[in-house]
């Protein structure tokens, strides 16, 4: 349960900040008030399992969220540019804490070894907050690029640099997790623990690895490449592939680190 609390909180988080960095001058109102509309729920479905999750009061972090998500949505119904950002800041902001709630509460999901791919071997805690917000930022880049171009069919006259921006801020997000992952993943003791790992163990790492940190690039960058003709139907489609990629990925890489 508390995985999915983590990647609900993580996810939100994403696309809350992918909202942020989207320009509300270019993408009509429409666009923010529908994907504030797919924060509310996934807030509100985390603050609904977090008393199972996560000690009490952690609940109201992602309550609250929910409660902002909502607040933005009517903003953005109203066309009120302002406060909906600034109500999609806040939302981000109290999704992260929930974000971090989860990692450093009692049992929380950081580990320490090398099969998470993105923890931080040997410790716990605080130092696992970076990292979570790192996957949640690249999953929720990723997703709302996709969103972003699946609303051209709302809005066909929208700039396709729009798209063709998220996708390279999506791709710079990966980049770093990339940076991390592999700093990370290679400590001291890395071969002998992954000479003794099981079949079970090794098959979800590779998958990680593959569809996470391997794949995504690629899908983003087809789908990038695609923008040049233009097509953004066609680009797309390549990100729905690209948001299976990075949910499988990230899904993998905690359960991983539960594991450890």
């Amino acid at each position: 349960m508390r995985l999915l609390v983590d990647f609900l909180c993580r996810f939100g988080w994403g696309l809350s900040v992918a909202l942020v960095l989207t320009p509300s001058s270019l993408v009509p109102a429409g666009f923010f008030r529908v994907n504030m509309l797919v924060v509310l729920g996934l807030a509100t479905f985390a603050a609904l399992l977090c008393g199972q999750a996560v000690p009490s009061p952690g609940w109201l972090l992602p309550a609250a969220a929910a409660v902002t998500a909502w607040m933005a949505s009517i903003a953005w119904f109203a066309e009120r540019t302002r406060p909906g950002m600034l109500l999609c800041v806040i939302t981000a902001l109290l999704l992260a804490a929930a974000t971090a709630v989860v990692q450093v509460a009692p049992g929380g999901t950081a580990a320490e070894g090398w099969t998470a791919g993105l923890t931080v071997n040997g410790t716990s805690g605080w130092p696992h907050v970076g990292v979570a917000l790192l996957s949640g930022l690249v999953t929720g880049l990723t997703v709302h690029a996709m969103l972003l171009g699946h609303w051209y069919l709302n809005a066909p006259g929208m700039r396709v640099d729009v798209l063709r921006r998220m996708i390279d801020i999506a791709l710079a997000a990966w980049a770093v997790q990339l940076v991390v992952a592999t700093a990370t993943a290679l400590p001291a003791g890395t071969l002998a623990a992954g000479a003794s790992a099981s079949p079970t163990t090794m098959a979800l790492v590779s998958l990680r690895w593959l569809a996470g940190l391997a794949g995504l690039p690629v899908l983003l960058w087809l789908s990038r490449k695609t923008l040049d003709i233009p097509n953004t139907q066609s680009a797309t489609g390549i990100l729905y592939v690209a948001c299976l990629a990075v949910i499988l990925g990230e899904l993998t890489a905690q359960l991983l680190s539960v594991a450890a």
